[in-house]
Formats: C-alpha cells, sequence, structure tokens
C-alpha cells in the first residue's frame, strides 16, 4: 500500500485545481489572441521559443506545429526516450499539444498519441492545431491525470512535461502511470523538483504554485514516489541552472528521468 503524500501546502486538492485550471485556461485564451493578431506584438512566441531552446528543443522541432510551444516545459521529454513507430504514447497534461504534436511525428502513422489536460480551453486548442496541421494520429482527453481518462495496460509509453508538479496527489498520477502502461512500458518524465524545502508564503503563493514550484516535492521523496507505484527509476539529468534561468534562484532543479514498469 502507498504511504499517503505529505500536502506540500496548505490548500485543499480542489483549490490547488482550481487555481491551476484557471491560470491555465487564461494562459491558452491568450496565446489564441496572440497568434490572431500579427501586429499585436505581443513577444510571447519569441519568449517561448527562448525558454525551449534552453529546456533542449532543436529549432527543427520548434517548427512543428509553433503555436503550441507554450514555453511551459522544462525540458524534452520527447528527446528521453527512444519513441518508435507504433508505440502508443500518453501524454500526462499535454496542453496545447506541443509534446504531444513532436511525439506523433516519431511513431507515425501506424503510432498514436494521446494527450491528457484537466483545462478545457487546453484541449480545445490542442485539437484545432492537430486539425489545423492535418495530425490523425493524435487524440486529446480532457481529464485528470490522478484519474486517467484511458484503459489498463494500454499504453507503451507515458511522457510528461512540467506538469506533475502541479498535481496535489502525484502517488496517484504514478500509479494511474503505471495501471495504463503495458507490462515493460516505460515512463520519461522532465519536472520541477525541490533542492531544498520552501518557506511557509513559498508554498501558499499562488502564483509559484502555477508556475510549478509551489507545489514540487523534494527531489527524494519524489522519487520515493514513483518507486512506491511500482516503477524502477533511472535519473537521466538534471538541470539546476534552471533555478537561475527561469525560477529566480529559487532552488530547484528539472530533473529528468525514466522509470520503467516492471514486468
Amino acid at each position: 500500500m502507498n504511504t499517503p503524500e505529505r500536502r506540500v501546502n496548505s490548500l485543499k486538492p480542489k483549490e490547488v485545481k482550481k487555481t491551476v485550471k484557471h491560470a491555465y485556461a487564461k494562459i491558452a485564451v491568450e496565446s489564441d489572441a496572440c497568434s490572431s493578431c500579427c501586429s499585436c506584438g505581443c513577444g510571447d512566441q519569441n519568449s517561448a521559443q527562448e525558454i525551449s531552446k534552453s529546456i533542449g528543443y532543436s529549432d527543427e522541432e520548434l517548427r512543428v506545429v509553433p503555436e503550441a510551444n507554450l514555453g511551459l516545459g522544462c525540458g524534452n521529454p520527447t528527446a528521453l526516450g527512444n519513441l518508435k513507430e507504433g508505440d502508443v504514447v500518453l501524454d500526462l497534461g499535454s496542453g496545447a499539444g506541443f509534446d504531444s504534436f513532436l511525439t506523433a511525428k516519431k511513431v507515425g502513422a501506424s503510432g498514436k498519441v494521446i494527450g491528457v489536460d484537466m483545462t478545457e480551453e487546453m484541449v480545445n486548442k490542442a485539437e484545432s492545431l492537430a486539425e489545423k496541421y492535418g495530425y490523425t494520429n493524435v487524440e486529446f482527453r480532457l481529464g485528470d491525470i490522478e484519474d486517467l481518462p484511458v484503459e489498463n495496460e494500454s499504453v507503451d509509453i507515458v511522457i510528461s512535461n512540467c506538469v506533475i508538479n502541479l498535481a496535489p496527489d502525484k502517488s496517484r498520477v504514478f500509479s494511474e502511470a503505471y495501471r495504463v502502461l503495458r507490462s515493460g512500458g516505460r515512463m520519461y518524465v522532465s519536472d520541477i523538483v525541490l533542492l531544498k524545502e520552501l518557506s511557509d508564503k513559498q508554498k501558499n503563493d499562488s502564483e509559484l504554485l502555477c508556475g510549478c514550484v509551489a507545489g514540487a516535492l523534494l527531489k527524494d521523496d519524489y522519487v520515493l514516489e514513483i518507486e512506491r507505484a511500482g516503477f524502477e527509476v533511472e535519473i537521466l539529468t538534471e538541470d539546476t541552472e534552471i533555478s537561475e534561468r527561469q525560477y529566480n534562484g529559487i532552488a530547484v532543479e528539472s530533473l529528468k528521468l525514466a522509470a520503467i514498469k516492471k514486468r
């Protein structure tokens, strides 16, 4: 039995999800407004490009459905593992679909990508972009990554990019990922983890919550939660410089790891 995960802030899970959904709905709507006006001068796309380059995306990748890149990641999970044609891949917290679209190109017509996101505005944006660019091997579902709308043992690979830190019950997320993976399936994650405890003020800061910090776990606790779900964990890389680049020196890192479902 999994040990209950400690609450990292004083907000109740429903309050956390409401706050996060509101923030990311606003991002989706504002990004649509910006992309629909060539002269708006918002600069958001340029900022997203620079952030994405700094966390591991190539120029070629950034040209794939550029409207889907909102600069919200902390790594490039599509580059962490050997995604191959025919794979069925689940993208946890798929947002506007950027990683899903990159993955769709790798798994080909014989493969499939399922993106799950709890924000309706993000799902709508992703579906619109899939139609615009002719992606027929991608499906986006409105749902909670703590309670995935996905069948048991139906996917080969799970990916996630800077999303699990936002979930109030991370142990449930990892248990759900384990449930939907086939035997021997793999999970590739880029996520923000803490290198030291936050202050109480930081833990209850709504901007830091939506910015992937206030809800994050300490690195060792994060890895332990994955192992408790039944996975074998391999840490691939750790980007500590992201603390200065994107988080004003707060003691965080971008952790990239692979997790294997034991056969």
